[in-house]
């Protein structure tokens, strides 16, 4: 398995650890709905960067494509939940426009996955 792929797995799994973690906050602190929403995203982005990490493992076509939107995926995940975080831990934002831009991230991260889904079907 080569290093990016093992790489997009930690961090995948990492994010997954935050997410649980958030969960559980989410749960014992009133008025959590960042902290829900930060942990429900990170869970999610965090299966959907270990099936792309077990994607990466078959040596697909396009693979370096593929590298490539695991780790955007998983740096907009961590943008936008940890702005999430940070206004409901620190009450301010983490940067300006880092929720906008994390999300973003994450939204054309989706479409790049498509984008490299259909051009791997024309390489077949």
């Amino acid at each position: 398995m080569q290093r990016s792929n093992l790489l997009i797995v930690a961090f995948a799994a990492l994010e997954g650890a935050a997410g649980v973690a958030l969960s559980a906050a989410a749960a014992h602190i009133s008025s959590a709905a960042n902290l829900d929403t930060a942990s429900r995203f990170l869970m999610i982005h965090a299966a959907a960067a270990l099936g792309l990490g077990a994607l990466l493992a078959a040596k697909p076509p396009l693979a370096r494509w593929l590298t490539g939107v695991g780790f955007a995926l998983l740096a907009g995940v961590a943008l936008f939940s940890g702005d999430l975080v940070a206004r409901a831990f620190a009450g301010d934002r983490l940067f300006p426009y880092a929720a906008p831009i994390g999300g973003s991230l994450t939204i054309a991260s989706w479409l790049a996955l498509a984008i490299w889904a259909l051009a791997a079907l024309r390489t077949k």
